[in-house]
Formats: structure tokens, sequence, C-alpha cells
């Protein structure tokens, strides 16, 4: 098996050049909650903005202020370090008094609001990016807005980002350790971190082979593709005409978007046209148990990277829409700032490869 260190181009066949600092200054992240706050209730939702440190390390800091456990601070989802965050965080209404006293040079809190419940992983509709690009010159600016132009319309990879895989970058290799007995680790919650990671190693290496098929049906005829891959003669039948990037096979698993059940394709052309309408994506396995399998040709590509994993199992998007984009160019400055909405649990890094044109 190999990491996904291939290079591709999209339709586009461009590649920009840029400098992005992910810093405090160049990388703000926001969430957008789920629900509105209603206003009565046990719990206060705190809005808190953060700047060069973990949700962990902002949840530890406060659990201390507050004299309280962090497991009785709710959050939604774990934000990057390398950024400036804003995020809402609940805890029980009684600890308002003491929060009065909280000061922090890394943490603020902007906002605070009264809910009739914790608030749970997964509690977002998504986050809003907004990020500068630095020593964007002359013709690389049109390059961006096209193909920034491209990505609204098509969409990109849903890659699990670098961060998933830890600063040395092999948190999986300690999963798959984890998983085959060699590496005995008792934290629970570790475990099951770094068996995570070895899931979405596995799930970025199948993608990158499912673009790199879309890639080949580019330059190759269906039947030259079959030649090429190994595969059974007729197996990629209709595939090459469909007009979006990432071609759909049969046997795929698709998902409603942005949610929704996960259902099998019944015909390649009625769900190819649903994908570019952006009403289905099709999923990648997350490998572990109670997850549904892909069959026919799509099973061919998806059982490589189908260990025996005793971690619960599910489905992922494979590609992902990404809503509101907006840029603005700063001339005197060589900066390009732009913003976007994905949806939870995606990567802003995955928009970026994009805008360069590799992965």
């Amino acid at each position: 098996m190999e990491d996904k260190n291939s290079n591709w181009l999209y339709p586009l066949n461009v590649q920009n050049e840029f400098l992005f600092n992910s810093t405090a200054r160049d990388f703000i992240v926001e969430e957008i909650p789920l629900y509105e706050f209603c206003g009565e209730g046990e719990h206060l939702v705190l809005k808190i903005r953060k700047k060069e440190m973990t949700t962990w390390e902002m949840l530890d800091t406060l659990a201390s202020h507050l004299g309280i456990k962090k497991r009785e601070i709710g959050y939604a989802g774990l934000k990057d370090k390398h950024a400036m965050t804003i995020q809402y965080i609940s805890l029980l209404k009684k600890h308002k008094e003491k929060l009065e006293s909280f000061t922090h040079d890394k943490i603020k809190i902007l906002e605070t609001a009264i809910h009739n419940n914790k608030i749970r992983t997964g509690h977002l509709k998504g986050n809003r990016f907004h990020i500068r690009l630095k020593k964007v010159f002359g013709v690389q600016k049109d390059k961006i807005e096209s193909t920034l132009k491209w990505i609204a319309n098509n969409g990109v990879p849903n890659y699990f980002g670098d961060q998933r895989f830890g600063n040395s970058n092999n948190n999986w290799r300690d999963g798959k350790a984890i998983l085959e007995g060699t590496l005995k680790i008792r934290d629970r919650k570790k475990r099951e971190f770094l068996i995570n990671a070895y899931q979405s190693y596995l799930f970025n290496n199948w993608l990158s082979k499912r673009i790199e098929l879309s890639l080949l049906l580019q330059k190759f005829s269906e039947t030259e593709v079959e030649e090429i891959l190994s595969l059974p003669k007729g197996s990629l039948q209709g595939t090459k005409k469909q007009t979006q990037f990432l071609k759909l096979l049969e046997g795929d698993l698709m998902m409603h978007y942005p949610y929704g059940r996960v259902f099998e394709v019944e015909n390649l052309e009625v769900e190819a046209q649903r994908f570019v309408e952006k009403d289905i994506s099709p999923t990648g396995l997350l490998s572990g148990s109670k997850s549904k399998r892909a069959t026919n040709v799509a099973k061919i590509f998806e059982e490589k990277f189908d260990p025996t994993i005793n971690a619960m199992g599910t489905r992922r998007y494979a590609w992902i829409f990404v809503d509101k984009v907006e840029g603005k160019y700063n001339q005197d400055k060589a900066h390009y700032e732009l913003s976007f909405v994905l949806p939870k649990g995606c990567y802003a890094t995955n928009v970026l490869d994009v805008l360069r044109g590799s992965k």
C-alpha cells in the first residue's frame, strides 16, 4: 500500500503558486451551529475565540479555572491549533459567576447564551473558513479566481487532512500496530484515536486510487483503462461520458447530500446527473464492522483498503461541495483573501490543494 503522495491535476490543468501560513493571522475557522440556542434551560453556551492552542488545551484551561472536570464541558468539534478559531462550548449555567473572572491571552469569550441541552460532538452544520494567501502576483490572481469558480461548481475531494495523522504523519502506523496486536495502548480514547487514524489513512489511499481512475479516463478509452488497471472487460462501460470529474462506478454506495441514507448506484447515468446537481455524492469506506460495502467494480477498488478492523465502520463522503465561495484581491500587498463554507468534518486543506492544482 502506498502513501497518498501522487500529483494530480484537475481538468483546468493549472498549477497556482502562492504562500499560505497556517497562523492565527492568516487562517480563521468559525463554527456554524446546528441549531439556534433557545434562551432557556440549565446550560450556558459560550462562543469562544481561541488562538495557538488546541480545543483540548482550551477545555483544560477553562475546566481548571472553574474547578470542574473537562468532560463536563460540551463541544461540537475539535479545531486547529495553528489558527484563529471560533467555536461553541457548553457547561452548566451554575458556573456563570466564576466565568466573570476568567481572563486568558489566547482565549476570549465573545458571547453567551442559554440552552436546554449540552452541546455534543457533531452538533454543527459546518465551518466557515477565512484564509489569506500571500505572494499572489499578476496572472496568479486570475488563475486562482478561475480555479475558485471550478471549485464552486464542482467541489473537492474529501481527504482527511494531515493534522489527522500527527506531527510525524504516522499515527496510522500505531493504529495498525494496535490492530495487529504488536502495540498495547491502555488509554481507550487514545487507542480509538490511533485506530481512527489508520481508518482515515486507508480511506485517503482509496480515494487517491479513484482519482487516479478518473484521470486515466480523461486520457484513455474505457477499454484501455480496463487493461491498464487489470479490470474486468466492460466493467467501466458508461463511465467516460460522465461529465463530473470523479467518475461513478457500478456498485458505488451513494448518500444524499449533505446528509441522508446510503444507497447503491442503480443507474449510472441517472445517479451521475444527480451527483452533478449536488443532490447526492459517492462515499468511501471507513473500514470496520457494521458498515455497508461496495459491490461490482467499485468493490475491486474498495477491498484493497478494507482489512479486518475490530472497530466501528462507517461511510464517508468521497466528494464534497464548497459553499459561499468568495475572494478578494489586495494588489498592493499581493494578498488574496478567500472564504468558504464546508460541511462538518471536512478540511480546508482540500480546497487549498485544488487551488494549487496538485495533491
